[in-house]
């Protein structure tokens, strides 16, 4: 069974910066894709960013590019998600998920999920 642990949230000021990681364990764990997704209250869990596992190859929603960087330590089975220029609109509880299958921000892909860490950004 796979099991994702996220860190990293918390309380920042617009314009600060947050650095979340989802750490991947499990028997015989491997995985061919990783992404991060957040969600606001009853709304959709929208797609934030995905990164394919040792090839590098990233996908990045609109409203994060040039802001949020993605990246993975294979070593350590830890993704990280570097947050910068942080904007209210950025609030949510973020949660990192994994696939076998290749590089996607369809959320339907992704069979495991984290518990989510929060991240509030304040005005």
């Amino acid at each position: 069974q796979v099991q994702l642990v996220e860190s990293g949230g918390g309380l920042v000021q617009a314009g600060g910066s947050l650095r979340l990681s989802c750490a991947a364990s499990g028997r015989s764990f491997s995985s061919r894709a990783m992404g991060w997704f957040r969600q606001t209250g009853g709304k959709e869990r929208e797609f934030v960013a995905a990164i394919s596992w040792s090839r590098g190859s990233t996908l990045y929603a609109d409203s994060v590019k040039g802001r949020f960087t993605i990246s993975e330590d294979n070593a350590k089975n830890t993704m990280y998600l570097q947050m910068n220029s942080l904007k209210p609109e950025d609030t949510a509880v973020y949660y990192c998920a994994v696939t076998v299958e290749p590089l996607s921000q369809q959320q339907s892909r992704y069979n495991y999920w984290g518990q989510g860490t929060q991240v509030t950004v304040s005005s």
